[in-house]
């Protein structure tokens, strides 16, 4: 590693060597949302043993003679619904950010993406990083909140990558930031924003982070008391008299306990009680995603209505929007200090 120019001899070989460079990284997407493309991305995925913390000699057999001859299709059906001409939601904004991040931060450094799951995946942009001369690459797993799921497995994954190369980049991680008040203020500025545009006023903000199985927490995963506290320090925040917050995790896979309240239970509980008119967000996520865009805008939408609700919002994620882009770049640069 040099952090000098470097003045080579006449009949050196090329060398791209000094650049610092910073890898956003997020959970994953298949190519297409279709059957195929998401088998193979399942596979992927719910082979990873920090995901399903069932012993494998259990586990595979279930993975490839059931879920995989089941869910691809039901996932693929779900994936077109919220599909973009770039792409999966989660791809099309991960690629953004990273390009806005690069306007953001100039030439004097290189900014990438990279998913944990599927394409383009993390050791071939770290390759491709340190072959165009990154020394130093800040590696950045978008995850307010740690979980063992989401966060070990990226750095996992970069380490893998990490052990068989001969000459090794230096490598930072970015730390969860469920509790950093950049992080905080981003929320509140955009979900404030985006509740101000609204052609009704909500009763109710549903914050509804994605589920983990009730074991995580009970293993010592910190993740439930982290999405708690982004949770209590955004009402706090936000401020907003007669709005009434209310918590719960969604996504639940398997019979296994999970987190609660459950989302869906929670909104048909709130229509029930009498709520009319509901917002949901999800802090947890950095970027929406097909858990944002179709099960919650989309399916949840339907259960409140059929629960007796009247109106509903699903509110964007920080995605691009310049709280979430400032955000972003304060905590990258912070993360930079001694680099830039």
């Amino acid at each position: 590693m040099t952090w000098q120019t470097q003045h080579l001899p006449a009949d050196h070989p090329p060398v791209s060597s000094g650049r610092v460079g910073v890898l956003l990284v997020n959970l994953g997407t298949p190519e297409a949302p279709e059957a195929g493309a998401v088998k193979r991305y399942l596979a992927e995925f719910l082979s990873d043993p920090r995901v399903i913390e069932i012993p494998r000699l259990i586990w595979q057999p279930i993975l490839r003679t059931i879920i995989l001859n089941t869910r691809p299709k039901q996932s693929a059906h779900a994936y077109s619904q919220v599909w973009t001409p770039d792409g999966s939601p989660l791809a099309a904004i991960t690629k953004a950010q990273a390009e806005g991040l690069q306007s953001r931060l100039g030439e004097g450094v290189l900014v990438d993406w990279a998913m944990r799951y599927g394409a383009p995946n993390i050791p071939d942009k770290l390759e491709a990083l340190m072959g165009a001369g990154c020394e130093r690459i800040l590696f950045a797993p978008l995850y307010p909140q740690y979980c063992s799921a989401t966060t070990a497995t990226a750095v996992d994954k970069a380490g893998d990558w990490l052990r068989e190369k001969r000459w090794q980049p230096v490598l930072r991680t970015l730390p969860p930031y469920h509790d950093d008040p950049l992080h905080i203020d981003a929320l509140a500025a955009d979900l404030s924003a985006q509740i101000d545009a609204l052609t009704f006023d909500p009763e109710v903000l549903l914050l509804s982070f994605h589920g983990m199985p009730q074991r995580t927490l009970e293993l010592g995963d910190p993740y439930h008391c982290q999405c708690r506290k982004t949770a209590r320090l955004l009402e706090a925040r936000m401020a907003r008299p007669g709005l009434r917050f209310v918590t719960s995790f969604q996504s639940r896979f398997g019979r296994a306990k999970w987190l609660e309240p459950a989302t869906d239970v929670v909104l048909a509980e709130e229509a029930g009680k009498g709520t009319r008119r509901l917002a949901i967000a999800a802090p947890g996520f950095s970027a929406d995603c097909l858990e944002t865009r179709e099960e919650l805008a989309i399916r949840g939408k339907e259960q409140f209505l059929e629960a007796g609700g009247e109106q509903f919002a699903a509110l964007d994620c920080l995605n691009t929007s310049e709280p979430g882009m400032a955000m972003l770049e304060a905590m990258i640069c912070r993360e930079l200090s001694g680099w830039i």
